[in-house]
């Protein structure tokens, strides 16, 4: 897929986090990232003005960071390693789920494409790592994500998680603490007015979790009885 020898790791890095940001929030601006890398503006206006050289990114002033096809293509690689790292860190070596996302951080530049067929293959041709996010074919296809918040539910609903935010490690320990994993079955039981805590049921218990909390997890098959 990279077929870009000028491409370097500092720049995979940059391509992967506008590709995260646009998928989570949409528009990229210089400034989110900027807090996504925990570099400074400068720096992010510096490498920016580099990959829209090579053709990786659209920039115009105001308008924020865009990437082009082959720039997606890059971004799209380095999430599949990320993915397949985490999804073998987890199953294969018992890694929690909440600490491959770092490790495979730290590992993704580094497979080559011997190494990551053989890791697709060792794990059954996975379509999603660990926290259900998915996996990008060997073309650089994704599928189109067809889940939602679940803060989204209104009460007596029920769901089964799709996907749960591997950004904060704490956050996620907590989150499979409750028994919150991908392909579990929740209910959410109430909202409380004010911006309040919601009530969920999973696997025959309850529990009470912060907006904030539960903006971390985004379901699927929506409608299932409660």
């Amino acid at each position: 897929m990279n077929a870009l020898g000028r491409v370097t790791v500092a720049m995979e890095d940059y391509l992967k986090a506008a590709y995260r940001l646009r998928d989570e929030a949409g528009p990229v601006t210089t400034q989110a990232l900027a807090a996504e890398l925990g570099v400074s503006a400068p720096s992010v206006t510096n490498m920016v003005k580099r990959l829209h050289g090579l053709g990786l990114v659209h920039h115009e002033r105001y308008r924020g960071v865009e990437l082009t096809d082959t720039g997606e293509q890059v971004a799209l690689e380095i999430v599949r390693h990320h993915r397949l790292l985490e999804l073998y860190l987890v199953e294969a070596l018992g890694f929690p789920w909440d600490e491959a996302h770092v490790e495979a951080d730290r590992l993704e530049h580094h497979v080559s494409a011997k190494l990551e067929a053989r890791l697709e293959a060792a794990l059954g041709h996975p379509t999603r790592d660990p926290h259900g996010d998915p996996i990008p074919s060997w073309e650089g296809t994704i599928p189109e994500a067809q889940d939602v918040p679940l803060l989204k539910l209104e009460p007596g609903v029920r769901a089964v998680i799709a996907r749960v935010s591997d950004r904060d490690p704490e956050r996620l320990r907590y989150l499979g603490s409750l028994g919150l994993y991908p392909g579990v079955a929740v209910a959410v039981l109430e909202k409380l007015p004010f911006e309040g805590p919601i009530r969920i049921g999973v696997d025959g218990a309850e529990h009470a979790i912060g907006r904030a909390l539960a903006a971390a997890i985004r379901v699927a098959d929506r409608g299932v009885g409660p």
